[in-house]
């Protein structure tokens, strides 16, 4: 099963399922790297807090305040899928207040490079279309 969205990128059966909220991808047990990669690069909030987390900013509150429009619920929303599927890890601290961090596994830095590969992938084309002008 393949649609096309209006920018003509093909749709897989996964992300169709997702849009139509017929499946949630924290209910996958299992889900493969490339259900993973759908849902992380297709959620701009999902990438702000990978790259807010490689820039050491590790605390949700900290996080919540380097970029504006990102709430409390979906920056929680954002940890938690990328805690299921073993992008990021959470370490709390027993203090007074008690304090978390974040930071990437090492899963995670493998799965961050792939996004970096599809950036440069990304700024070769851009590249190649401004010298095609």
């Amino acid at each position: 099963m393949q649609q096309r969205v209006q920018n003509g990128n093909p749709l897989t059966f996964w992300s169709i399922l997702l849009m139509k909220n017929e499946i949630n991808i924290l209910d996958v047990a299992h889900p493969t790297v490339g259900q993973m990669m759908e849902s992380v690069v297709g959620c701009k909030w999902s990438l702000t807090v990978i790259d807010l987390i490689r820039r050491d900013v590790n605390r949700p509150g900290k996080m919540e305040h380097a970029i504006d429009g990102l709430s409390a619920k979906v920056l929680n929303e954002r940890l938690r899928k990328l805690l299921h599927f073993g992008v990021i890890e959470k370490r709390v601290f027993a203090e007074t207040p008690p304090r978390v961090e974040y930071y990437l596994t090492e899963f995670g830095s493998r799965f961050v490079a792939i996004l970096d590969s599809i950036h440069v992938l990304q700024s070769t084309i851009e590249s190649d279309d401004k010298k095609a002008c």
